[in-house]
């Protein structure tokens, strides 16, 4: 529970997240004022007969995607939503806090009733409202496609997890406790290997991991635990998955609507390809359990097999976050069902936790034993981002496509890897994916790197590959 506080320190808290909300609704409104400008509709018509380039058609291409959609909703609206996802927020962490869903969950229906105004919106009324919210964060996608290829992923899914049931001991773990600065040394070197240029950012300390910034100006932020440093490592590699990508746009376009990334799911297939694909592969496990040993001591693990076990241990748990690479997968299809359920009226915001604990007993096997650990875990729907969980699933898949060409375009790179050599890596991701920022719709990226959109295949195949070798699967 979290502590008492006083009358007048409760009142003052609650003054300063009505003016928050209050202050996010008035900026809200005065850029949706500026994006619908009428001026920016006579400049992008004036713009289509001039003779551009591709990143100038492009630029064209995105200013006018940005300007029907801000146009498409009332400034109204568009304050309540920055407004509403303040407070709301507000009255997440509290509930989370107390693990008690109730005084968040008429919040949370606002907010969806909200984003469902804004969906009709966008849209027009027509198609899935799903996909409207959806394209925010992956332009061009459709739940419709995605459903198809979740119900797939969710098949191959299951059988490997039931397998796992049955397999032999638990791997090893780390053991004892390690000083936060040691971990952030660590943190810092592994964050060099992969080629983040600390002249264009800094490494700091967050409740939840995050990356920031854009052009020549990136940083990261990781989390310490403790009792348990294997998550500050890969949380720093999943953000420096992320800087690195926007660190890698090409210069000529920084400031431009071209310049941006192309979608989210692209955003997490370079955190998700660093963080698992690299990070916890067995070629760069001797470099990394070396490096680990430099900063943290052998913390009970011996040698850089048993370190790689640990690094990809599969245990029961009840949050995404600290989901193992196998079951991660399975809390996003879970999350895109309820949100698509929520959104189209299906499923009440009043009866989300007991939706949510019958599917994860369903897909887990297990219930969890609190709100804080089901329903209350994610801040996403507190803050309206419906159509986000989608691309971290996606950004698995897209990971997983991009390491298998990689691997046919680099046939030493195993040997590289042991070695602490990782520029490989970089130096084949700059030029496809990184340098090209939004020049290419993301099919359109997709199909230039790897000959197609990515699928569930690839994803299945090194999942089940991987764990068949370190657990013992038959």
């Amino acid at each position: 529970m979290p502590p008492e506080t006083s009358p007048d320190a409760n009142a003052a808290h609650l003054t300063r997240a009505a003016q928050r909300a209050a202050s996010r609704g008035a900026l809200a409104g005065a850029l949706h004022g500026r994006r619908t400008d009428p001026r920016l509709g006579d400049w992008i018509e004036a713009a289509r007969g001039a003779d551009l380039d591709e990143a100038g058609r492009a630029d064209l291409r995105e200013a006018a995607r940005s300007f029907a959609q801000s146009t498409r909703v009332p400034a109204d609206l568009a304050e309540a939503l920055a407004r509403e996802a303040s407070a709301t927020h507000h009255l997440w962490a509290e509930a989370r806090a107390a693990d008690d869903p109730a005084p968040f969950l008429p919040a949370l229906a606002g907010m969806v009733a909200l984003r469902r105004e804004e969906s009709q919106a966008l849209s027009g009324g027509e198609g899935d409202p799903y996909d409207a919210l959806l394209d925010q964060y992956e332009p061009g996608a459709s739940a419709a496609r995605i459903d198809v290829v979740f119900a797939r992923l969710r098949a191959g899914l299951a059988p490997l997890l039931d397998r796992r049931l049955g397999a032999p001991a638990a791997p090893p773990k780390p053991v004892g406790r390690v000083p936060t600065e040691a971990q952030l040394a660590l943190a810092r070197a592994a964050a060099t290997a992969c080629g983040y240029d600390w002249s264009a950012g800094r490494l700091d300390l967050a409740v939840h991991p995050f990356s920031s910034g854009g052009g020549r100006d990136v940083r990261i932020t990781t989390r310490v635990s403790e009792a348990d440093p294997m998550e500050c490592l890969y949380s720093t590699l999943h953000e420096t998955g992320h800087a690195l990508y926007e660190l890698g746009v090409d210069p000529a376009l920084h400031a431009r609507p071209a310049g941006g990334h192309a979608s989210m799911g692209v955003h997490e297939s370079q955190s998700r390809l660093w963080e698992n694909h690299i990070g916890r592969s067995a070629a760069a496990a001797p470099f990394l359990h070396a490096l680990a040993a430099e900063h943290l001591g052998d913390m009970g693990l011996d040698g850089s097999e048993a370190f790689h076990a640990a690094a990809n241990a599969l245990e029961p748990g009840f949050i995404r976050t600290a989901a193992d690479e196998a079951q991660y997968d399975l809390h996003i299809l879970m999350r895109f069902d309820l949100e698509r359920a929520l959104l189209s009226g299906d499923l009440a915001a009043a009866d989300l936790p007991a939706a949510w604990d019958a599917r994860f007993e369903a897909d887990f096997g297990r219930r969890p034993p609190g709100a804080a650990q089901g329903c209350l875990q994610d801040v996403h729907w507190s803050e309206g981002l419906i159509g986000y969980f989608p691309t971290y699933t996606l950004g698995n898949m897209g990971a997983a496509a991009l390491m298998a060409r990689l691997r046919t375009d680099e046939p030493a790179l195993d040997d590289a890897l042991a070695a602490g050599d990782f520029m490989p890596v970089l130096d084949w991701l700059r030029p496809r994916v990184h340098a090209p920022g939004r020049i290419r719709a993301v099919p359109d990226l997709w199909r230039s790197v790897l000959g197609d959109v990515p699928d569930e295949k690839p994803l299945l195949a090194h999942l089940t590959a991987k764990f068949e070798a370190l657990h013992g699967l038959s």
